[in-house]
């Protein structure tokens, strides 16, 4: 036994080296999706965010009030949105990992569609967020303000919930650089027409609310034009059929305990 001793003690430390090289790529490998896709979702969220700063300028009832609908419109909306269709994270995640690449796109289109019908009632509920917020007690003037601003903001629903939706079927292949360039230059490109709707068309949160769905839709038809277009995707680019009707009741058994939590 004391001669084994030594070859069992090799024998450990090779496995010990062998798990620290495994633990290292594995971390790599996380780290090269995960930081630009950290990038990536900050992008997203200041399209939202940046224009409070411009709109300061304008006066704090321009801010306040634009703050207070992007508030209750992350809440009853995007938030809902983003959560729901983190079940394509599960979903998509499997069914590339199976190698049933065309359910990855047909996955995709039945989260689409139901984001689409989420958004009718959230589009209702945002046609009334000036009453709701009197009703709340809020200054009728803020209030009112506010209610303009959230209902320009219905149009960017529409375009979120595709991007949140090519996200997710993108991230589920591991192709996180057309998602990182294009999150930038929309992000790049909103900050330069917000400037121009508020200061030089004089829209104000008219032109604030615009500039915010006109970057998602930049970002929804880049993205989709890589779909298209990319060979990258072609395993996985489905065409439409009945199997995304009928894959829309799995999407959704994952789509509300994911918007639950995020929400």
């Amino acid at each position: 036994m004391a001669m084994e001793e030594p070859l069992l003690v090799n024998l450990e430390k090779d496995d010990v080296t062998v798990s620290r090289k495994v633990f290292i790529e594995e971390v790599k490998e996380a780290s090269r999706i995960a930081l630009p896709m950290i990038v990536v979702t900050v992008s997203q969220y200041l399209l939202r965010v940046s224009p409070m700063i411009m709109l300061g300028h304008l006066g704090e009832l321009s801010l306040s009030s634009a703050s207070i609908a992007t508030s209750l419109c992350n809440v009853t909306g995007y938030s809902v949105l983003f959560g729901m269709s983190s079940a394509l994270e599960t979903l998509c995640g499997q069914a590339y990992g199976a190698r049933q690449y065309r359910k990855v796109g047909t996955f995709s289109y039945s989260a689409i569609i139901c984001l689409f019908l989420v958004c009718i009632p959230v589009s209702v509920l945002w046609i009334f967020t000036d009453k709701l917020l009197i009703l709340m007690g809020q200054d009728p003037s803020i209030a009112t303000e506010a209610g303009k601003y959230a209902i320009w903001l219905i149009p960017t629903l529409f375009p979120y919930a595709i991007l949140q939706s090519l996200v997710r079927y993108l991230q589920a292949q591991s192709l996180i650089l057309p998602m990182l360039l294009n999150a930038v230059a929309s992000l790049f490109f909103q900050v330069t027409i917000c400037w121009a709707f508020i200061f030089k068309l004089n829209l104000g949160i008219v032109g604030a609310a615009l500039s915010i769905g006109l970057s998602y839709w930049l970002n929804v038809i880049s993205l989709m034009l890589y779909v298209k277009y990319s060979s990258a995707c072609e395993k996985t680019r489905a065409s439409f059929s009945m199997d995304v009707f009928l894959t829309i009741g799995d999407f959704f058994r994952l789509a509300i305990p994911s918007a639950v939590m995020v929400w």
